[in-house]
């Protein structure tokens, strides 16, 4: 886990990207569904002044305390709940929030989260296989590897992982656990290793199957698709919606949605087009996502996938 003082330096992807496409007021209120340590949430509270607000959500337990502290100073325009970004209608509601000017999800796993072994998201040091983002929840990774069929394993890898050994992947779990639970994310790290037949390239054979495993521990498709609903419907005129993602997964998701609420033109076969558009009505900032800069890249490897898409909401025309 991050200490203090690297918390205080921890500089999110995206940084100047968000905040310039956030076009954040001055007095205006906004919500960070995806706290983490308030890297990109210290930048918003700062530009919205002491008039301003901000609602700071996040699921993992460690990142509120960590939000908490750095965002100390800025306590009367901060709220910091222990939530998902999927209810954030209700948490808003709860604490008088009906609309915002601008909401922001910075989706996946975080890097605090992957350099804690406790946490089991991460293969690159032994831990319980765990990855829960809310450490209160029941199911975790070790529940599914061993508890799923092995038919079900094979789907979700493929599904969630876009892995294309996941036949065979699932195979090899299977057969493992039979001898011995999978409790950890070393011995599970290693018989994904193996049943692909060991590194190829630059990217660790088993980083789809976690990946897969994660998402399905987290609900994180369900999630984010309620969110991008509920932060596109608390938007004011004029108000903006961001969001970075990781993967292909979530990208395609965002870039979904998006288009549904920004309306696109249909040919009919009978000739014609028809126009469909989902309320509420959005604009999209730019048609393409924006991605990091090769200096970003080199200082920050997690930066290499990460796309930001941005929608403002407009007024409804016919």
């Amino acid at each position: 886990m991050l200490d203090s003082s690297e918390v205080a330096r921890h500089k999110p992807v995206l940084v100047d990207e968000v905040i310039d496409g956030l076009a954040i007021v001055e007095g205006g209120t906004y919500i960070d569904g995806t706290t983490g340590s308030a890297g990109h949430s210290e930048l918003i509270v700062e530009r919205v002044g002491t008039s301003g607000r901000l609602l700071c959500l996040d699921r993992d337990s460690d990142a509120i305390t960590r939000a908490t502290a750095r965002l100390a100073q800025w306590q009367e325009q901060c709220t910091i709940v222990q939530g998902s970004f999927a209810d954030m209608v209700t948490i808003a509601g709860e604490h008088g929030i009906k609309n915002v000017d601008g909401v922001l999800l910075d989706l996946g796993v975080s890097s605090e989260q992957l350099g804690t072994p406790g946490r089991g998201f991460s293969f690159g040091k032994d831990g319980p296989l765990d990855m829960r983002m809310d450490s209160s929840q029941a199911t975790t990774a070790a529940d599914l590897v061993n508890g799923l069929s092995e038919s079900e394993l094979a789907r979700i890898i493929s599904s969630f992982g876009e892995e294309r050994a996941s036949r065979r992947i699932a195979h090899a779990l299977a057969a493992e656990r039979r001898a011995e639970p999978i409790e950890s994310t070393a011995r599970l790290a290693e018989i994904v290793g193996r049943a692909k037949r060991g590194r190829r390239g630059r990217i660790h054979p088993a980083t789809q199957t976690f990946q897969a495993i994660r998402m399905v521990v987290n609900k994180e498709l369900d999630a984010l698709r309620q969110g991008l609903e509920a932060g596109l419907e608390m938007l004011r005129v004029g108000g903006r919606m961001a969001v970075i993602s990781f993967h292909s997964l979530e990208d395609r998701l965002v870039k979904s949605s998006f288009r549904e609420h920004a309306g696109y033109r249909e040919s009919l076969q009978q000739g014609g087009s028809v126009w469909h558009r989902k309320e509420p009505a959005v604009s999209l900032v730019r048609k393409k996502p924006v991605t990091a800069s090769p200096e970003e890249i080199a200082a920050n490897a997690r930066s290499r996938t990460a796309k930001l898409r941005i929608a403002q909401r407009i007024e409804e025309r016919d």
